[in-house]
């Protein structure tokens, strides 16, 4: 299984909906809320050069916002592993 974290805010709709297809896929990852954790948001900034979220990190690869089919991509690697 990948280590996934999201970087994310309580108010991101992008947000809720990359978790929200996590679940759905039974992937389980780390919320990181940014709006809250100053360290976390530095770190986050510091991986993606971003400061919108969400920021998902699959295994060290940074996607910037929700795409599914990077996404999708990224989880099926973890299976050929």
């Amino acid at each position: 299984m990948p280590i996934i974290k999201i970087y994310s805010t309580p108010t991101c709709p992008g947000c809720k909906r990359v978790k929200e297809f996590l679940k759905e896929k039974g992937v389980k990852f780390d919320d990181i809320d940014v709006a809250s954790n100053q360290e976390a948001a530095k770190e986050m900034i510091e991986k993606s050069g971003q400061m919108g979220v969400p920021v998902i990190d699959i295994d060290g690869k940074i996607i910037i916002g929700f795409d599914q089919n990077v996404i999708e991509n990224e989880l099926g690697k973890g299976d050929k592993k």
